[in-house]
């Protein structure tokens, strides 16, 4: 199979090799975001019955392996950096397919769960506030979704430097929180001799089922890490500094994520239920620190809102792709503002799905929902690097043999223990997918849909 392109004409211009090996773990870092275990904490000590940590470490250890495989790839695919093109391109055009369409639920699902997410601690802010405490759930997600949808339309985007300084200022409230976390922990007397080993592992609770049930969502803590691999053609030294970066981003955020929850659960103990699931993380902080709640829970609104915008204008933009090439009516889907350049029938049919699927799932549903494409997606991609590295490869080394197969068969058990309502729904999304893909190819045997991020519109 012909992977390698053709040599670019001389006189073309190119992108400035400039990123260093710590700018790309600093992006990754910020993509990814070092709050990002807060908003599902709650969801995983309910899910894996208090053992939070646990359930980070072995979900970092997935992610270290498919790490390996998707900076592998990128030195394969240097301007493609998606499972969809490693996935269609190493092993089989319709499996690519699949892979894609499962990144298409990726996309659909993130701004769905970032509006349940920002409605709900918006919710707990509002109670004590005359004006806004009687307003219910519906009401939020209704005014989140059209402020995604309305900023959207508008064009409106963060810049890298305000970007780079919401990143550190969800730094400085971590470190505020240990600081507080350190003295409540040391400052209350501790008589259980096994009270800072419990977080790992509780006998009383423990239930391998439910661990890996629980480490099946704490996924969503390292989701992103791969687009490290989409800036390869500015970074120094390529094939040297995309790999090593996205392993080093996976354990940067493994470890710090570890450590907060780990703070976490010695503050709040699983045996005690939480106010709120969902914002579970904010009433451990006030715990600690009464002004903590409202410090940390704004910083997790202004993140979750961050993130929610952004997820929704890449599923815009993704669909604006599948409308311009034909597999989408092109008339809606392959529109663009001619003002502001963005897709804006898109934009608004996401915000609106996204709004319905607010209405009717919970958040912990939402992230195992989303789960279930990223992990499809992630063994896919361990499999092509198995396939190009070892499979078709003369000299068969086992640091080609065993990451990828390691990487391959954790995240197929981390799906597998995905919840039964999750994995319903997936299937049906997967089935319907495969339909339409069969009928828009003529049973696979046409041009396949392209699933890539088309380059925005200037």
């Amino acid at each position: 199979m012909e992977t390698t392109s053709a040599p670019a004409v001389s006189s073309a211009p190119r992108l400035r090799r400039t990123l260093t090996l710590w700018d790309l773990i600093l992006y990754g870092v910020i993509v990814i975001q070092p709050v990002a275990p807060m908003s599902v904490f709650g969801v995983l000590s309910d899910r894996g019955h208090g053992h939070v940590v646990t359930t980070i470490l072995i979900a970092m250890v997935a992610m270290l392996f498919t790490a390996i495989s998707y900076g592998k790839m990128a030195r394969a695919y240097p301007s493609a950096g998606s499972a969809f093109t490693y996935v269609g391109q190493e092993i089989n055009p319709a499996l690519g397919y699949v892979t894609g369409w499962s990144m298409v639920m990726d996309y659909m699902l993130n701004p769905m769960i970032c509006i349940i997410w920002c409605s709900q601690i918006a919710r707990d802010f509002a109670r004590g506030t005359p004006v806004v405490q009687s307003l219910p759930y519906w009401a939020w997600a209704v005014f989140f979704a059209a402020a995604f949808t309305g900023l959207n339309i508008q064009g409106v985007k963060t810049s890298a430097r305000v970007n780079t300084g919401l990143a550190a200022g969800m730094g400085a409230v971590i470190v505020l929180f240990f600081l507080a976390a350190a003295h409540y922990i040391f400052g209350h007397p501790h008589s259980d001799p096994d009270f800072f080993l419990r977080p790992f592992y509780d006998r009383d609770l423990w239930n391998t089922k439910a661990v890996l049930g629980g480490t099946s969502i704490a996924v969503l803590t390292y989701i992103g890490f791969d687009g490290i691999s989409t800036l390869s053609e500015e970074a120094e030294n390529p094939r040297r500094n995309i790999l090593l970066a996205t392993v080093l981003t996976c354990l940067v955020i493994g470890i710090l994520s570890a450590v907060e929850v780990y703070a976490a659960q010695l503050i709040w103990p699983a045996t005690q239920p939480f106010p709120n699931v969902d914002t579970a993380f904010t009433y451990v902080a006030g715990r600690v620190w009464a002004p903590l709640f409202g410090i940390l829970g704004f910083t997790l609104l202004v993140a979750n809102f961050g993130s929610g915008m952004g997820a929704q204008l890449g599923a815009a933009r993704l669909l604006y792709g599948m409308g311009r090439s034909n597999a989408l009516p092109k008339s809606f889907f392959g529109a663009v503002d001619p003002k502001r350049h963005v897709p804006r029938n898109n934009v608004i049919f996401v915000g609106v799905i996204a709004l319905v699927g607010a209405f009717l799932i919970s958040y912990g549903l939402g992230a195992e929902m989303l789960n279930f494409g990223a992990l499809i997606a992630f063994m896919g991609v361990n499999l092509a690097a198995f396939m190009r590295y070892f499979v078709r490869e003369d000299k068969k080394k086992i640091t080609n043999f065993f990451p990828p197969l390691a990487g391959f068969f954790i995240c197929l058990l981390l799906w597998l223990n995905l919840s039964r309502p999750a994995k319903i729904v997936g299937a049906i999304w997967m089935g319907v997918g495969i339909a339409f893909g069969a009928i828009k190819t003529r049973g696979f045997r046409g041009n396949l849909i392209d699933f890539e991020l088309p380059p925005e519109e200037e």
